[in-house]
């Protein structure tokens, strides 16, 4: 699952840069640029999600692991 998601990652950024390319900065809001802003939106919302999915996976890690100890304390 871990991979899954940095490969995710990965495809979100990758769709990212190629998005800003399609961007027309003189008028971001006209045309097929309007399709490019919110698939850059998007892709953003993606790898936000994502990242938050991997450090909150990491905190769960964290809190297992420190939760076998103090048991392990106790049980001495």
């Amino acid at each position: 699952m871990k991979v899954a998601l940095y490969i995710i990652l990965a495809l979100a950024s990758a769709l990212l840069i190629f998005n800003l390319t399609k961007v027309d900065y003189s008028a971001p809001l006209t045309g097929d640029s309007t399709v490019a802003v919110i698939s850059v939106v998007a892709c953003l919302c993606a790898m936000l999600l994502v990242v938050i999915l991997l450090i909150s996976r990491k905190i769960a890690e964290k809190s297992k692991a420190a939760q076998k100890t103090k048991t392990i304390k106790t049980q001495l």
